[in-house]
């Protein structure tokens, strides 16, 4: 599965074309010819993207910054924001409202002012941008007739280099004394700069935090680079560190190891001396070239790999499994959300039908919850069997879960029929029966999983049976299926907690040991009797590693 991406990447590129894989770059001027001054110009906000430069600099390109206004949009701004609308209407100006998503209360009144644009009464030149997170609060009607746009960060190491090539121009480098070293560190910082947001791809193994880094942090990069390399005579490799920039948004101290390391292999006196002798990483393939014009760099960009090897980012080929599996499971998932639930061809029936009868066959076997009440006398809390509290709270933890199940699954089988009001919560709740996943609203409430609805039913109903069978025993078995509880730290503790009561030791002073009887081959029906202390236990799954029966190890 892990090959499923690239395969698919493959397929498209040469079926259809390599323009249909590869983004294209930002550009605002073609949402800004789509405009006039009646329609606002929308941003939809997400993580790690500031449009706001994008749009101060376009308004530069444009001539019109002198006529320019923006607000930051939030508690007492919304006269301001009117005033400087009304103002820029009659001057032929601009005016960006930015993070509307903050300002709830002002978004009717600014639904009214876009309803009242009249094209008589204003410049041809004045243009209302806007920018929002999505949010319910923001009205539907400026965003139907707005022009919407969104610049997502770009994903790969190529899409992010064209990205911070395309917003320069050559004149960049006749700003500097040095325009060798110049270029040669500067494209160290672009590719320092895609390294480090596309290393979050790999999880806690690119980082242990996810940072949300944006091309202003470059921005600022770029500007150091210019004066230090302008002003001294030998580059100030110490300065030029990032520690400020990128290193202030770092917060976890082996992360600000690792991006001080990795910056010391783009940035040093070797890429400069070596020029595009000097390379990145083993393969070769990534350097700095040496490029006259930005042109010829941003065609050097276009010639590197479109997805790269994790050599690139300073890491080990395996690290792409994982990547590669989550990234496939993602677009699996999103195709499987795309079948049409008005599709019902040949022998199958509806798509009303199959949710219908998928319900029905989960309602029929749902287990009956546990009664609280006679649980409560079966175990009692007691100083001696932590265990007693253990079951308990994973009784009432389950009967959460049967209780949501229960209710959903007849209403959304009376609203299906018309009975009652479909709401949006049980019109989810199908389409993810139709398609095979877990309802979002059971998931909530039941132990986390990653299995799709059939796989994950059967769990459930094992799970309930490992606690069933412990009710109706009495008291705790001999051996426990670690894999079926719902919260297995609450059950370590409550067998250390036993441990430390027996013999009077203190619990914070307390750890496991542990002893794999590979000579156990059925655990329930060989495994009668408790051990004097600790606990026996089963399900436990090794991944990246197996067993070894014959020399007892890993």
């Amino acid at each position: 599965i892990d090959c499923l991406k690239s395969s698919v990447i493959t397929f498209i590129s040469h079926q259809i074309g390599q323009a249909f894989v590869e983004p294209p770059t930002f550009d605002i001027s073609k949402s800004f010819a789509d405009s006039v001054n009646t329609t606002p110009l929308i941003f939809i906000l997400s993580p790690g993207t500031d449009p706001v430069s994008d749009v101060i600099a376009f308004a530069d390109k444009l001539g019109m910054l002198k006529r320019f206004e923006s607000i930051s949009l939030g508690q007492g701004q919304g006269p301001k924001a009117m005033k400087l609308i009304e103002n820029a209407q009659g001057s032929g100006g601009w005016v960006l409202l930015s993070n509307c998503h903050l300002m709830e209360s002002w978004m009717p009144t600014l639904e009214a002012v876009v309803e009242q644009f009249n094209p008589d009464n204003m410049q041809t030149s004045f243009r209302l941008w806007l920018t929002s997170m999505p949010a319910k609060s923001f009205p539907v009607q400026v965003l139907q007739n707005g022009v919407k746009m969104t610049n997502e960060p770009p994903s790969g190491l190529r899409a992010n280099l064209l990205r911070s090539y395309s917003a320069l121009s050559d004149e960049l480098f006749k700003e500097s004394n040095k325009p060798e070293i110049f270029k040669t560190l500067l494209f160290g910082f672009c590719f320092f700069h895609a390294v480090v947001q596309d290393r979050r791809k790999f999880g806690p193994i690119g980082w242990n935090i996810a940072y949300g880094f944006t091309p202003e942090d470059l921005q600022v990069c770029r500007q150091q680079l210019m004066l230090f390399v302008n002003q001294y005579e030998q580059v100030p490799y110490k300065v030029l560190n990032a520690k400020i920039n990128y290193g202030g948004r770092v917060t976890d101290d082996k992360d600000k190891l690792l991006i001080s390391t990795i910056l010391q292999t783009f940035i040093c006196p070797e890429s400069v001396e070596q020029k595009d002798g000097y390379k990145y990483s083993t393969s070769g393939l990534y350097y700095a070239p040496a490029a006259e014009t930005m042109e010829e760099f941003i065609t050097y960009i276009k010639g590197l790999p479109l997805y790269p090897m994790p050599e690139a980012f300073g890491l080990h080929e395996n690290c792409n499994i994982t990547c590669a599996q989550d990234e496939a499971l993602k677009l699996l998932t999103g195709m499987q959300s795309m079948v049409s639930l008005s599709s019902g061809g040949g022998e199958g029936g509806s798509a009303d039908s199959v949710m219908d009868d998928t319900a029905a066959s989960i309602q029929d076997r749902l287990p009956k919850p546990f009664p609280l009440d006679v649980c409560e006398t079966k175990f009692p809390t007691l100083y001696e069997e932590s265990m007693n509290t253990v079951v308990k709270q994973e009784c009432l933890r389950y009967n959460k879960l049967i209780w949501s199940m229960t209710s959903s699954l007849k209403d959304f089988r009376k609203a299906i029929k018309g009975l009652i009001v479909m709401t949006a919560e049980l019109e989810a709740a199908g389409k993810s029966l139709f398609v095979n996943e877990v309802p979002e609203m059971w998931s909530k409430k039941g132990p986390l999983s990653l299995k799709p609805l059939s796989s994950w039913y059967l769990d459930i109903l094992a799970r309930v049976g490992f606690f069933q069978m412990w009710f109706d025993l009495g008291h705790a078995p001999p051996v426990f299926w670690i894999s079926g509880i719902f919260f297995p730290q609450a059950f370590f503790t409550g067998a250390m907690q036993n441990f430390a009561r027996k013999y009077g030791e203190e619990i914070d002073l307390l750890s496991f040991s542990q002893h794999t009887m590979d000579h156990i081959s059925d655990a329930k029906a060989q495994l009668t009797t408790p051990p004097d202390d600790g606990v026996y236990v089963y399900g436990i799954f090794l991944e990246g590693a197996r067993f070894d029966n014959t020399t007892h190890q890993l």
